[in-house]
């Protein structure tokens, strides 16, 4: 098993600065998650870390072992790429074995080592069909097999489920669930996508160009965002946010008035979750005109606009109206986020 230092990791291209002094510590067994938009360095990390990429500054250690000048073969770490990268002329049983043979291990040993790994990923079925013969899902489970049969210290997995459609995307995220458990390998994994973050992860790092905004569980990324940018990027909806003031202990917009915080006269972003207020009537903290209704089989979603920002709350699954209609959320102050109006950073705990 391994553990991975990121020590004041860095990578430029000439005045361009993909990451910027990423410094970690990755625990043994530990399954991290880089979560952030496009172009924010999580990739650019992970390459990094297989070697890739050239580290530019900063020190990457597996084990106590600085590894930047080494070779990817030399790293003991398997990467599973978004794009599958099957060899097409193979089937399954040889496309797991791949890395097998090229390590020149022994021939003996491989149809038990291909055979763990393809029922590990339930592929026992498929391994005389081509990959041309195989489902997206299918595909990227001979990537996972493949990357299983060595027996790496680090697994590294690129947007693995960005291909597959969303069913999809819920089976096989499931099965890397369970496979990196039974495994229990250090595993680094990459997404933009929120969801797959908070269900897979120990511990999620959110990214923006390059630079590290918040390290923590998922419950602690959800529920104290460390800044806007995580409090907008994660949970879906994403957090609410309005800028106002605070005065006399009320949070003051347009639409809005909120009393009982506990914060001295300033200006303020509000953010709230749309579980944590919810539709009431005849008047709440937020009273605006209905901008749109989402139906989603367990709750309504009920939106206002409120200037340029749109305001979700969550209403009972049979709740009704219609667009334009008057509606008043009521918001309680103990579920309230603040941050900074300027710098977007949380106010308090």
């Amino acid at each position: 098993m391994a553990e991975i230092q990121l020590r004041k990791l860095s990578k430029r291209w000439g005045t361009f600065q993909a990451v910027q002094e990423f410094d970690l510590t990755i625990k043994d067994r530990e399954f991290l998650v880089l979560l952030g938009p496009s172009g924010c360095g999580k990739t650019t990390t992970m390459r990094m870390i297989a070697g890739l990429e050239s580290v530019t500054d900063g020190d990457i250690l597996i084990d106590g072992k600085r590894v930047n000048d080494l070779e990817p073969k030399d790293r003991d770490v398997a990467m599973v790429f978004q794009s599958y990268a099957l060899y097409p002329h193979l089937d399954v049983y040889e496309n797991i074995r791949f890395p097998l043979k090229v390590r020149g291990s022994d021939p003996k040993t491989h149809d038990a080592k291909v055979s763990r790994a393809s029922a590990m990923v339930e592929l026992d079925p498929f391994l005389h069909r081509k990959p041309a013969e195989l489902s997206g899902g299918q595909r990227q489970r001979v990537a996972l097999a493949r990357a299983v049969v060595r027996e790496p210290n680090v697994f590294l997995m690129d947007e693995p489920l960005s291909n597959l459609d969303a069913k999809l995307r819920v089976s096989t995220r499931a099965q890397i669930k369970n496979l990196t458990h039974e495994l229990a390998v250090t595993t680094i994994y990459v997404t933009h996508d929120q969801i797959e973050a908070m269900t897979l992860a120990d511990r999620v790092v959110v990214m923006k160009k390059g630079v590290v905004q918040q390290v923590g569980s998922p419950t602690e990324i959800y529920d104290t965002p460390a800044n806007t940018f995580v409090a907008g990027f994660i949970g879906t909806p994403a957090m609410n946010l309005i800028d106002g003031e605070v005065r006399g202990g009320v949070f003051l917009a347009p639409h809005t008035e909120i009393p009982g915080i506990d914060l001295p006269d300033q200006p303020v972003t509000l953010g709230f979750r749309a579980e944590d207020a919810a539709v009431v009537a005849p008047s709440g903290a937020i009273t605006a005109p209905i901008y749109t209704l989402e139906l989603l089989g367990d709750a309504t979603m009920v939106s206002v606009r409120l200037g340029d920002a749109l305001v979700s709350v969550k209403a009972d699954k049979s709740w009704r109206a219609k667009i334009g209609a008057p509606v008043s959320f009521g918001v309680p102050a103990d579920k309230c986020h603040f941050f900074d109006i300027e710098t977007g950073t949380r106010i308090g705990a």
